[in-house]
């Protein structure tokens, strides 16, 4: 089983900040990405940011553009956690936003080891930006 569980959600007036985490936990063995998708009221569900892992473990980010310069993601591989800092926040912000990871569980099974890769999502958490 795998859990991701998200923080740091709120109230806020235009031109604040608010700084999101998800923590990944359960039978992780690794984790391809993490990143944040939002939707709004009558609205589809969008990818805001993400960081995959790249070449020879580096790790490759992509954020959307209607956020960029005021979105920061980032990711602490060690503690399965993934935040995203958002700064110059505007009303159209507004969304509950979803954490979202990519990520292999490792299972024992009758003496065996069975590999899985899935796609997990938060609960997710409301952000309200206010005029």
């Amino acid at each position: 089983q795998v859990q991701l569980v998200e923080s740091g959600g709120g109230l806020v007036q235009a031109g604040g900040s608010l700084r999101l985490s998800c923590v990944a936990s359960g039978s992780i063995f690794s984790i391809n990405a993490m990143g944040w998708h939002r939707q709004a009221p009558g609205k589809q569900r969008e990818l805001v940011a993400v960081v995959n892992n790249g070449a020879r473990g580096g790790s490759a980010v992509n954020v959307t553009d209607s956020v960029k310069g005021r979105f920061t993601i980032s990711r602490d591989n060690a503690k399965n956690t993934v935040y995203l800092q958002m700064n110059n926040l505007k009303p159209e912000d507004t969304a509950v936003y979803y954490c979202n990871a990519v990520l292999m569980t490792r299972t024992v099974i009758d003496g065996g080891t069975m590999f899985r890769t899935a796609d997990y999502w938060g609960q997710g958490t409301q952000v309200t930006v206010s005029p």
